[in-house]
């Protein structure tokens, strides 16, 4: 049996049995998530899913590492991002219980982040241009990629509003990254995201609307931060943008709905970090979408944004690019006409 496909075998197996006792423990120590004005749900659901998508990934993973003949550098990048995910991880738990304040979450994440590059040396020192030349980052790698782990990380924090919609992308993404990867001959990449997907999916049975549990910070952020470690790997494994490329396709409706809210909050004179009913996911439910279909219609788009992604691995990096323009254009044109860059109240 591929590793890839025990990993994504045992991931899942481990975060369907995982999950209900999660919400048990959810409900025994006070992780509950409270119903408000800005929120959709309307009891107290469990917000710590995160707890089981972090222990499935981490069972399998080891389980993977313990069988696997692996090379000293494969096992360092592995344990740099199992030390860094973990720290993100607590990051979010802390904040799932104590709603920490916004700059200190962000330093939270930044440390996790810093953690990969610094000690574990994981980080984008260069990118191809258009024509295939090298681009070297220099001085500049480590701050690049600090900013890559963490906007990533937080897209994917951004988009857990609707049951089930953070932990489906996420899905969809890491998926579409490991067909990547399989096409490139990466296993590493490919069994880390096989991982990840079986712990998102597993986590999917019981988040799917009605919701019995939701991820929490403790999800979103080690989601969105694996997403990107992972994907910085198969960057440096193939010296090729279209590795970066990929993901950003595959998260293309968490990384706009993102830099939606920047410009919308910005435009609004309001800070970047205060919470409104802008998202995509508010406009959709306010154009008459139920839940269900809000989300299915988003998994959608995520999904033909990510075979998109697999279809450019096959064609010039200027093709691709222009494609990508393309793609995020008649995105902006969307999100322009059902009015996401207006200003709505928290």
């Amino acid at each position: 049996m591929p590793e890839y496909v025990l990993a994504f075998i045992l991931a899942i197996g481990v975060s369907l049995f995982l999950t209900p006792w999660v919400i048990l423990l959810a409900s025994k120590t006070g992780a509950m998530d409270k119903p408000d004005a800005r929120k959709v749900h309307k009891k107290p659901i469990a917000r710590i899913g995160g707890v089981g998508i972090y222990t499935a990934f981490m069972v399998s993973m080891l389980t993977v590492m313990f069988f696997a003949d692996l090379t000293s550098e494969v096992f360092f990048e592995i344990v740099g991002l199992i030390v860094s995910g973990t720290i993100m991880m607590a990051v979010g738990l802390i904040d799932d219980y104590k709603n920490l304040p916004a700059k200190i979450k962000l330093l939270g994440q930044i440390i996790a982040a810093a953690v990969l590059v610094l000690a574990f040396d994981v980080r984008i020192d260069f990118i191809t241009d258009p024509f295939g030349d090298y681009i070297y980052l220099e001085w500049f790698a480590i701050p690049a990629t600090i900013f890559w782990l963490v906007g990533i990380t937080n897209t994917v924090n951004l988009i857990d509003g609707l049951d089930g919609l953070a932990a489906g992308i996420s899905s969809i993404a890491a998926i579409t990254i490991l067909l990547v990867a399989l096409e490139d001959n990466i296993l590493l990449v490919a069994v880390l995201t096989a991982a990840l997907a079986g712990a998102a999916i597993g986590f999917l049975f019981y988040n799917f609307n009605p919701a019995s549990i939701f991820m929490g910070d403790s999800g979103a952020l080690f989601l969105g931060f694996m997403l990107a470690g992972i994907s910085i790997i198969g960057a440096v494994k193939c010296a090729a943008t279209i590795a970066l490329i990929v993901p950003i396709l595959a998260l293309g409706l968490p990384i706009l709905d993102t830099t939606f809210a920047i410009v919308r909050r910005w435009r609004g004179g309001v800070p970047i970090f205060k919470p409104d009913k802008g998202h995509l996911h508010h406009r959709l439910l306010g154009l008459g979408f139920t839940q269900r279909q809000a989300v299915l219609l988003m998994y959608v788009i995520s999904a033909l944004l990510g075979l998109s992604a697999v279809a450019l691995t096959e064609v010039s990096s200027q093709i691709a690019i222009f494609i990508l323009l393309i793609v995020i254009a008649a995105i902006l044109y969307g999100a322009k006409k059902i009015g996401i860059f207006t200003m709505r109240n928290a």
